[in-house]
């Protein structure tokens, strides 16, 4: 299965003594694609460079980019082999077989997809509030603002996806959510338990989170982004050129490319992004830097850029739809305060 000898051990603990419990895994749906064993196909959207999502309450495989969705079939549709297999763990997993575990426990999920209806989330929370679900499994919205006296034990499923997600920000949000989700334990007098899966326990980040050294871990990420050049030492901007003709994106990424060129020394790209195409448009990203010491000339001599290129925007791309974006707006440490002191002191965090 997918929860240790000790997380199943202490769920148990929990539901003797009466107490609640949170399982975080943030990743909806039953699994993130289904695999043939035969021949390896796997569903794919046709209007985005992803897979289907398997979601079981209504045997259907879904895009969460552009809600495209079909009915799951019990057969391959490329060799005809019976049964392919799920892979990966999403919420409706998770719930499904921690019902299968404790039979008698009654679990909720908390999702987008379990939140939709009118009052969907404020219900659910009521029902967790007033004791009416002993286990709720979710996602991160889940994971901030909540206040659920009775919850003693908060079992984070996977943490590795957190960890190893390809942005230079991703430890940082790593420890954010890790330290906020752990905040739900032990909110009264009661000590709380947080327990941590994680196939490498040995990772400096949670040996922060274990200790709650946040100024460590801050310290940590400000010499590394210093070190390769991220924000806050320099100003990020990102160029996102989208159309439906690649070759027209191309295009005008490489005309956008020469035009900045001519007013900034750093313009990285063109790139394109992890999901190279989304409802039908293929994505290209390009990126200018300036040091933060000229951040305000850079910034005003940006928006004439912007402008400028507003200007030819269909002449060169010929309808090709631009986003400027800002890492430096989106930039945590050393800027707003991430609200990392929700976390409980008193909650006793374990990696198992």
């Amino acid at each position: 299965g997918h929860f240790s000898d000790t997380l199943l051990h202490s769920i148990s603990s929990a539901l003797d003594a009466n107490e609640q419990i949170i399982l975080f895994q943030n990743r909806r749906g039953f699994s993130p694609f289904v695999n043939c064993t035969a021949c390896a196909h796997v569903p794919q959207c046709p209007n985005c460079d992803v897979s289907l999502t398997f979601h079981k309450h209504n045997q259907k495989l879904k895009c969460h980019y552009c809600g495209y969705h079909i009915l799951s079939h019990s057969h391959c549709v490329a060799c005809g082999t019976a049964h392919p297999r799920t892979m990966g763990l999403g919420t409706q997993q998770v719930e499904d077989e921690i019902q299968k575990l404790f039979p008698d426990a009654r679990v909720g999920r908390m999702d987008s997809d379990t939140t939709r209806g009118k009052y969907g989330h404020r219900k659910l929370i009521d029902r967790f509030q007033q004791h009416e679900l002993d286990i709720l499994v979710g996602t991160q919205m889940l994971t901030k603002g909540l206040d659920f006296g009775g919850v003693t034990l908060v079992g984070v499923v996977l943490a590795d996806g957190l960890l190893n997600f390809p942005d230079f920000r991703a430890h940082e949000r790593a420890f954010q959510m890790l330290l906020q989700v752990a905040g739900r334990a032990g909110r009264t007098d009661n000590h709380g338990k947080v327990l941590v899966q994680t196939y490498d326990t040995s990772h400096r980040v949670l040996k922060q989170l274990q200790s709650y050294d946040y100024n460590g871990m801050m310290n940590v990420q400000l010499q590394q982004r210093k070190q390769f050049e991220y924000p806050p030492f320099v100003r990020l901007i990102r160029c996102e050129l989208k159309h439906r003709n690649f070759s027209v994106v191309q295009e005008a990424a490489n005309w956008i490319g020469q035009a900045l060129s001519n007013h900034f020394p750093n313009v990285l790209g063109p790139q394109s992004p992890a999901v190279g195409r989304v409802r039908n448009h293929f994505l290209i990203l390009r990126s200018m830097t300036a040091q933060t010491s000229n951040a305000e000339s850079y910034w005003s001599e940006s928006l004439k850029i912007v402008g400028k290129l507003l200007c030819v925007w269909f002449f060169v791309s010929f309808g090709c739809g631009i986003l400027f974006k800002d890492y430096l707006d989106q930039y945590s440490i050393g800027g707003a305060p991430l609200g990392f002191w929700m976390a409980q002191q008193g909650s006793i965090i374990c990696f198992v």
